[in-house]
């Protein structure tokens, strides 16, 4: 058998971290959104501390292979896109609003499909559509339109870089100095609950999905990287690749897969061998026209603000900022905003559990 040329390399990368993204999610309930509702319904802050760790070891993790010149994450597109507000703002806040309303970002629809829920079917559909029309569809141009108007210049476009310029240091000092004050300050809010602490399914959760980021990193910008036709370096994100799945089935012979379509399967694959292996594989559909009416709507943010946000709250949250962009951050403050937006407003339209309630685990868990 001879060795795999870099494409090839890349899909089944892909599709590994993307099994391997699937069971932990579904095992662990590892959920922004969820995490979200958690702190809004009941105060518990566990998910979101998860989500915190997976950030610090994201954040450390990909400085690691940066400083190693094991790969080049100024290459990607967090840092080598032009920085705009209407993107990371505006396209925040309109993804984290409709996670709300669809019950789970793209990430967390995409296991629940494994899972055997056919709503997470419905809304990942309309969301690819909405991602792909404002990608290059009907609303492309006025996405450009509003990009362009919303061109911010600071002069640089990750943090370090920012933080070197206004104080006098060197670039790579700075970006040492952020990269282990952020990802020290995150670990120690983490690990500051103890509840948290005594949650060996959230620890294991933070620290897998972390290192699933830079083994993404690791894998397209190193392992699969051709010298001959160079691609900027990538990892977890689901919003762009969820349009380009969508297209791949519909077009099968005429494109071929690649990272981010590998990856998109492997999770829905891992998460069905989880929940399979865990007893919860199950059939569930819409509870009412209401519901099927709101997952639509918030499917439908989910794409067009995703995609002007340049990713979700994996690909921004996780991914982008662990190469310190500035526009990540923005992003991601964002995506976090519009999610406690859109909880609020759904538990007051619901009269859902009263602040203080517990939330039963099977809940907990599908969420």
């Amino acid at each position: 058998m001879g060795e795999w040329e870099p494409a090839q390399l890349a899909v089944g990368g892909g599709l590994a971290i993307g099994v391997l993204f699937g069971a932990v999610a579904q095992a662990t309930a590892f959920c922004s959104s969820g995490a979200v509702l958690d702190v809004v319904r009941s105060g518990d802050a566990n998910r979101l501390r998860a989500w915190c760790l997976a950030l610090a070891v994201a954040i450390l993790s990909g400085q690691l292979l940066l400083g190693f010149d094991l790969v080049d994450l100024r290459k990607s597109a967090y840092l080598a896109a032009p920085l705009n507000l209407a993107g990371p703002v505006v396209g925040g806040l309109v993804f984290g609003i409709g996670m709300m309303l669809a019950q789970g970002c793209a990430a967390r629809n995409l296991v629940r499909l494994g899972g055997g829920n056919l709503r997470a079917l419905v809304v990942l559909l309309v969301f690819s559509v909405a991602a792909y029309a404002t990608m290059r569809g009907i609303l492309g141009p006025g996405r450009i339109a509003l990009e362009r108007i919303s061109a911010l210049d600071p002069g640089a476009t990750g943090v370090p870089e920012i933080l070197a310029a206004a104080t006098g240091m060197a670039p790579g000092p700075a970006r040492w100095v952020v990269a282990l004050a952020a990802s020290a300050i995150l670990a120690a809010i983490c690990f500051a609950g103890a509840g948290f602490r005594s949650s060996a399914r959230n620890i294991v959760a933070g620290l897998s999905i972390g290192l699933l980021v830079a083994a993404g990193w690791y894998l397209t910008g190193a392992l699969a990287q051709d010298e001959f036709n160079p691609t900027p370096p990538a990892s977890l994100t689901f919003v762009a690749p969820m349009g380009d799945s969508l297209q791949y089935l519909m077009i099968f012979t005429g494109m071929r897969a690649n990272f981010g379509i590998a990856l998109v399967g492997g999770v829905v694959l891992g998460a069905f061998v989880a929940a399979v292996t865990r007893g919860r594989f199950a059939i569930e559909g819409f509870a009412d026209d209401r519901d099927f009416l709101r997952q639509l709507a918030g499917a439908a943010l989910m794409g067009a603000g995703g995609v002007l946000a340049m990713g979700c709250t994996v690909g921004q949250g996780l991914t982008g900022l662990s190469t310190l962009s500035l526009g990540s951050l923005l992003a991601a403050v964002s995506i976090v905003a519009g999610g406690f937006l859109g909880a609020r407003t759904i538990e007051r339209a619901d009269g859902a559990l009263p602040r203080g309630a517990a939330i039963p685990e099977h809940k907990a868990n599908a969420s």
